[in-house]
C-alpha cells in the first residue's frame, strides 16, 4: 500500500553506523586506558570486587599502590635513544 521512501531508510542506515562507530571508539578508548595504565588498575578493580563480593580488599589495594609508586618512579626516569629499550624490561 504505502511504501517508506528509501532515502528515509538509507537514512536510517546511516545513523546506526554512526552510533556503532563512537561506540566502538569508547570500547578502543577504554580498552587503551586499560592497557596505558596496566597494573594498577588490574589491581584497583580486584581490590573493588573483594570488598563487593564481603571480603576484605586490602591486600589489592596496597598492590596498587605499589605499582603507581613504581609507574611513577619509571616516568619519572630520563630517556634518551640509547636507553629506549631498556625501559621494556623493567
Amino acid at each position: 500500500m504505502f511504501k517508506k521512501p528509501k532515502q528515509q531508510t538509507k537514512q536510517r542506515g546511516q545513523g546506526m553506523v554512526e552510533y556503532i562507530i563512537i561506540v566502538a571508539l569508547i570500547a578502543i578508548a577504554g580498552i587503551a586506558a586499560f592497557g596505558y595504565f596496566g597494573q594498577t588498575v588490574k589491581h584497583q578493580v580486584a581490590g573493588m570486587a573483594a570488598e563487593l563480593s564481603g571480603g576484605s580488599g586490602t591486600a589489592e589495594v596496597a598492590n596498587a599502590v605499589t605499582t603507581a609508586q613504581s609507574a611513577a618512579t619509571v616516568a619519572a626516569t630520563k630517556n634518551k635513544m640509547g636507553t629506549y629499550t631498556d625501559q621494556n624490561t623493567k
